[in-house]
């Protein structure tokens, strides 16, 4: 993402990667180790993105937007809850309420959090994106405060009862995506990356 954003130019095609990562803390610029509270085996790995502590693992999707945003003419304020309420429009498809929240970036249902949000801009740019809890162990952040909030507690599709799997939430999420963003996708290597165009 980092080689990919400094060598674009002015009219390179955005894209989007979606991925599942290995079982992972992830600390962003600002992170503080005080919000490790007992990662145990599970690896740390420092990041550039926004924020404090996240966790990420295999049953979660992970979107990376690496968007030209200066281009587009948005704001990052305005890429954070276009992101936002693309999952919560994700999450309405399965007649789940969800919330996006002032105080903590991300999407949340009944004060869980579902979906963590981190992002990057360099040179009008955006890259890092957001994380979606699809079906994974949570017990893992239990040995952390997500996002740097104590005591926040997160949630999953599955502990909301919807049984999709992986590839049918991507499809819904990439549906969701053209539509909130404007975006033509096109993919070019399904085992990569989808590249997007306006």
């Amino acid at each position: 993402m980092q080689t990919f954003t400094a060598e674009r130019e002015a009219d390179t095609e955005d894209q989007i990667w979606l991925v599942q990562h290995p079982a992972v803390f992830t600390l962003g610029l600002n992170g503080k180790s005080k919000h490790l509270l007992n990662p145990g085996d599970i690896p740390i790995v420092n990041s550039d993105r926004g924020g404090q502590v996240t966790y990420h693992a295999p049953g979660q999707i992970v979107l990376y937007t690496l968007l030209d945003i200066k281009r587009r003419d948005m704001g990052v304020q305005q890429l954070v809850h276009q992101l936002e309420q693309i999952i919560i429009n994700l999450l309405a498809d399965y007649d789940i309420s969800a919330q996006a929240r002032k105080d903590a970036p991300g999407v949340y249902v009944d004060e869980r959090k579902i979906a963590a949000l981190g992002l990057r801009i360099k040179r009008g740019c955006s890259y890092h994106g957001l994380a979606l809890n699809v079906d994974l162990d949570l017990e893992p952040f239990e040995r952390i405060n997500p996002c740097g909030y104590v005591g926040l507690q997160t949630t999953s599709l599955k502990k909301l009862g919807v049984n999709d799997s992986i590839p049918m939430v991507c499809e819904r999420l990439l549906s969701h995506f053209q539509q909130g963003m404007g975006y033509t996708i096109q993919p070019y290597d399904k085992h990569t990356a989808t590249t997007v165009t306006l």
